[in-house]
């Protein structure tokens, strides 16, 4: 049987890297995205994650798989100018491995980062994700995430158009979260 777990990241050790490089990777052939069609050389990848983990208003959260990094989603807080809307923060990045699915760690992650962001103090989170990912669509609905808008140009896909699909979800005091 594989053990899961979920931890925040805050920096890399041991293969880390790699298998958070390899990963995304896999996600991004798979249709997943970071805003990629295909994946870039190593070293880019590796720059993305690197640059995570420095960007004080990004959290980032990864999931293991026996012992190995599988899978991540980013808490992103507002930047400070952003008073007006300083109550909500943002989900980004979640994605499992292709090969890592079916163990429960899209939605482990997904409660984990709602816990974090109730105990950071914020009251409301927004997240987006594209129409071809009715997998992750279905999470967030049964999660109890509001729908609240289809963009029909939300990103440009191998020629064509892709739509995206605008969720918010108003946070439980932390003690309801623990």
């Amino acid at each position: 049987m594989a053990t899961i777990a979920v931890e925040q990241l805050k920096e890399f050790k041991g293969s880390d890297l790699a298998d958070l490089c390899q990963g995304t990777e896999d996600a991004i052939q798979d249709g997943i995205g970071f805003n990629w069609v295909s994946p870039p050389v190593r070293e880019v990848v590796e720059s993305y994650w690197k640059g995570v983990l420095v960007v004080p208003e990004r959290t980032l959260l990864v999931g293991r798989l026996d012992g190995n990094i599988v899978a991540s989603i980013q808490l992103v807080r507002p930047s400070k100018s952003k008073e007006t809307s300083a109550f909500a923060a943002v989900i980004e990045g979640h994605f499992v491995a292709p090969w890592a699915r079916g163990h429960g760690l899209a939605k482990a992650l997904l409660e984990a980062a709602e816990r974090e962001a109730a105990k950071q103090g914020f009251s409301l989170l927004k997240l987006s994700v594209r129409a071809t990912q009715s997998k992750a669509i279905t999470l967030y609905r049964e999660s109890d995430y509001i729908e609240w808008g289809v963009l029909p140009y939300h990103e440009f896909v191998n020629s064509s158009m892709v739509a995206g699909h605008y969720f918010y979800k108003k946070l439980k005091p932390l003690s309801e979260l623990i």
